[in-house]
């Protein structure tokens, strides 16, 4: 039996109760939904920056009634610590995927990209402190590797940020770290590389290529490659996201309370091979 197939076996044999921040976003709507199907009790938290109330209601509607009645929505801010300690109380485990994406919208509003993705975090961080939380799982990202020219990417070699983005993420595993040595905090950080899937916001200015692509197809519209097509990324479907955080939060932690783990595909896709490919 697989690793994840035992976690899910025993969630659904000993049920928790899980917190999800930006729970109406593209990957948060993913966790809340595979919870409720393994019947744990889940509190998701949102202000609709970023996701839509619509992933919510698509989620309730892919689940049993008896399903439904676990979930509790709450619309609320991560900047706001009264809110972050009520969320989080009698919470056995938090996936804390809340936070501003997207490395040009942090170049054109900086501010706005700390503010919610350092004090967010840290907000979180203390209040999982001080209600005790079993263990949290937040979302880092492959833009903490910065300008390191290394491949594959490995954990514990990264560059320097390149992009106010990329510092928020890096502040959060700094924090993390913090967290884990000072109050014994249980954290773990996921490295999200190109994650694609059902429910990414095809439109906006920052949409991920994938949908962006797709939805420009489906209109007959060609879509623009810069450069010769030849750059590459790891993209990473939703479900791989999902089962790394059930294994994130569930698995044991030994002497080392604070780790990051890389996820990804493990292998490059270039502009060119992913519009040939759609």
């Amino acid at each position: 039996m697989r690793k994840i197939d035992k976690t899910r076996n025993d969630l659904v044999n000993q049920p928790k109760k899980w917190l999800v921040t930006g729970c109406a976003g593209f990957i948060g709507s993913h966790l809340v939904e595979n919870l409720l199907k393994l019947n744990q009790e889940v509190w998701g938290l949102d202000n609709f920056s970023n996701g839509f109330k619509r992933n919510i209601d698509i989620v309730l509607s892919r689940v049993s009634e008896a399903q439904k009645e676990n979930f509790t929505f709450f619309e609320g801010d991560i900047r706001e610590l009264e809110v972050c300690l009520s969320v989080t109380k009698n919470v056995d485990f938090v996936l804390h995927q809340a936070a501003l994406g997207s490395v040009p919208r942090s170049i054109s509003k900086p501010i706005d990209s700390h503010d919610s993705n350092v004090n967010g975090a840290l907000n979180i961080f203390w209040a999982s402190h001080l209600n005790k939380v079993q263990s949290v799982v937040y979302a880092s990202s492959s833009s903490v590797y910065g300008d390191s020219p290394h491949l594959p990417k490995v954990e514990d070699s990264i560059g320097k940020p390149l992009s106010p983005y990329a510092g928020t993420k890096l502040m959060n595993e700094v924090y993390a770290d913090i967290f884990s040595k000072t109050y014994r905090l249980p954290v773990r950080g996921l490295r999200y590389f190109n994650v694609f899937g059902p429910r990414q916001n095809p439109d906006g200015a920052y949409a991920a290529v994938i949908p962006r692509w797709i939805n420009q197809l489906l209109k007959e519209t060609r879509p623009t490659i810069f450069g010769d097509g030849k750059t590459s990324r790891d993209f990473c479907f939703i479900e791989n996201v999902v089962e790394a955080n059930l294994l994130a939060a569930i698995s044991p932690f030994d002497e080392e309370l604070h780790q990051v783990f890389n996820v990804a595909l493990s292998n490059q896709t270039t502009l060119t091979e992913l519009f040939n490919l759609i």
